[in-house]
């Protein structure tokens, strides 16, 4: 009698047991399921404000270099002007020093 009662207590927590593993596997599978799919949403989130960022940065990048062009041919159209007065001015010396010589 005393051997049926162990096997029916051995038996009990067995499933008890048995059942407590089952729950807690169960729990740390929905649990892990839950943190890939955390991970999948934050991964996929940060690639969208990254992609975002990557095309405003693009654009900014191209707004730039058309600045940079122009400037560059603005400066050199104030070259040619520098370059044109000091000629004028070269010659305007020369016939200010003749008028001066003459004078």
């Amino acid at each position: 009698m005393d051997n049926n009662i162990y096997s029916v207590l051995i038996t009990a927590i067995t499933v008890l047991g048995g059942a407590s593993a089952w729950r807690f596997y169960e729990r740390k599978a929905d649990n892990r399921q839950k943190d890939e799919d955390f991970i999948r949403h934050d991964c996929r989130d940060r690639i969208s404000k990254l992609e975002a960022l990557l095309s405003s940065s693009s654009a900014e990048k191209d707004e730039l270099r058309k600045m940079i062009i122009e400037m560059t041919a603005k400066v050199a159209e104030l070259s040619v002007k520098v370059e044109y007065l000091t000629a004028e001015n070269q010659k305007l010396a020369k016939v200010g020093s003749k008028k001066i010589l003459n004078g």
